[in-house]
């Protein structure tokens, strides 16, 4: 990409860098800090600052209008800069060779994952059938996700019931235990066990839709449940039974229970195709010409999507300044199809992953990311810009936070994903800006479509995922050389999209 190599040279390790100008600009900030004794000895807050403090800001014409202006707005969209908005185009000199359509609309629920991942496999569909609209039944892989992970969670209920409930591990598994978010490994998992098929199969429904209603109940029966098979695992092993034999009866249990959950999903969802049972697909090609296709999702998923470039054959990229770079992650018990493929990173530098948009793009491929959208992100106009709200200028600060330190502080996860679908580069070969294909449906940005500046990526992106063919082979190396660093569940790489 450019004059940056697909390896940057590694003389001392970023992560050495970082370290060495944070002590150089503590060490300075130290020498130049003038310590004062505060008004409220006790840290408490005293009416005597507030008096203060207002005396003095309230004599700034800026604050004065500020004032005038944002009491009456919404703090973002009063300090939208014309400036960005107006150099931010919606115009991109590399795109993908076939466009797909329509945009598509996640609604209120979080499967942006899914809606993602159906929009890169709908792609070779489309292609090949010569269709001008069509989508991918999201509602379907939705449902074999969520009943999978009511699994999943009951299953590590059972793995950890020794653990005290109230342990740190527990508590947050039994959190957000069965979200709509997922990560791509969680993609794989759905389409090599259940296939995929087109919307007209399996559409959506209420609960797909809006999915707070149907979550809300399955968490409180989920919660339960864990209870139950927790007791039992643990009275059975106190009994003096085998560990075969316990896990033998908990599990009996946990499918009665199971079962319950899925007549709560089928009720809420309907009932969605059998991975290998046949059905028929018909329709009308870009020239409305009739077709028909008639096979398993199984079969149909290895006819249409899985020709070039398999899901299974794609791994994340991820740049996460925190850890070692050229190491592969993982994220510990996050899953949902209880012993499939697990969640995993080669974590690189951020170059590294531009130069395989670019390189994707260029080849007519869409690119599956991640990223945290609600930073610097202009939601109607669909601008994402690191300058896009006039904010330090306003109120007289600086925000002055790296890519670190939002992931060590907690301001900052892997929050939505998306697709790229076209790139705009410099006469030097350098990405400007990033065509994105959202799924909030076509009122936001141009049609659906966002722009996302070279600056917004490196500071917000951490996710690109990537077909091995057209990665870097010292990254392959590290995917596939095993010996991941293990984070903990509540690591904000743990954030599902």
């Amino acid at each position: 990409m450019g004059s940056s190599p697909s390896k940057p040279i590694r003389a001392v390790p970023a992560q050495a860098k970082d370290e060495k100008m944070a002590l150089a600009e503590t060490t300075s900030g130290l020498s130049a800090l003038s310590l004062s004794t505060p008004t409220s000895a006790n840290g408490s807050l005293l009416l005597q600052n507030v008096s203060s403090w207002e005396s003095a800001i309230a004599q700034d014409p800026r604050n004065r209008l500020a004032r005038t202006v944002l009491a009456h707005s919404d703090i973002r969209d009063a300090l939208v800069s014309r400036e960005a908005t107006v150099a931010t185009t919606h115009v991109f000199n590399h795109e993908i060779d076939f466009k797909t359509g329509p945009i598509t609309n996640q609604k209120s629920s979080g499967r942006c994952w899914l809606f993602a991942s159906t929009n890169v496999l709908r792609y070779d569909v489309m292609k090949k059938l010569k269709l001008k609209e069509f989508q991918l039944s999201q509602s379907y892989l939705f449902f074999w996700d969520k009943l999978n992970k009511s699994n999943y969670y009951l299953e590590l209920m059972i793995e950890n019931a020794e653990l005290p409930v109230d342990d740190r591990v527990i508590n947050h598994l039994s959190g957000d235990l069965i979200s709509d978010g997922g990560q791509w490994d969680m993609v794989v998992n759905l389409v090599e066990n259940y296939g995929i098929v087109p919307i007209t199969v399996y559409p959506e429904s209420f609960s797909s839709s809006s999915s707070s209603p149907l979550n809300t109940l399955l968490k409180t029966k989920l919660r339960e449940d864990a209870l139950i098979l927790r007791k039992m695992t643990v009275d059975l092993k106190a009994a003096g039974i085998s560990p075969q034999a316990v896990i033998s009866a908990v599990r009996a249990e946990k499918e009665k229970l199971m079962k319950e959950v899925y007549t709560i999903m089928t009720a809420a969802l309907g009932v969605p195709p059998m991975p290998d049972a046949s059905f028929t697909w018909n329709y009308y090609d870009e020239d409305g010409k009739f077709g028909t296709w008639s096979g398993t999702p199984l079969e149909y998923y290895k006819t249409f999507a899985a020709k070039h470039h398999p899901a299974k054959d794609s791994f994340s990229l991820i740049n996460d300044p925190r850890n070692d770079y050229s190491q592969l992650i993982t994220i510990d018990k996050l899953g949902n199809v209880w012993g499939g493929r697990s969640v995993s990173y080669v974590n690189t530098e951020i170059e590294n992953m531009k130069a395989v948009v670019v390189k994707m793009v260029k080849a007519g491929i869409p690119v599956f990311f991640g990223c945290d959208v609600g930073q610097s992100s202009e939601r109607n106009l669909g601008v994402m810009d690191t300058n896009v709200f006039q904010f330090e200028d306003t109120f007289n600060i600086t925000l002055g936070l790296t890519k670190k330190m939002r992931l060590q502080i907690n301001e900052s996860a892997m929050t939505h994903a998306m697709v790229i679908s076209g790139v705009h580069l410099d006469a030097s070969g350098k990405p400007v800006r990033y065509k994105v294909e959202n799924s909030w449906g076509e009122t936001p940005g141009n049609k659906g479509y966002f722009v996302m500046t070279d600056d917004w990526f490196n500071e917000y992106v951490y996710q690109v995922v990537v077909p091995k063919s057209f990665a870097p082979r010292e990254l392959i190396a590290v995917y596939e050389g095993g010996n991941a660093k293990v984070l903990p569940p509540w690591d904000p790489m743990g954030t599902l999209a």
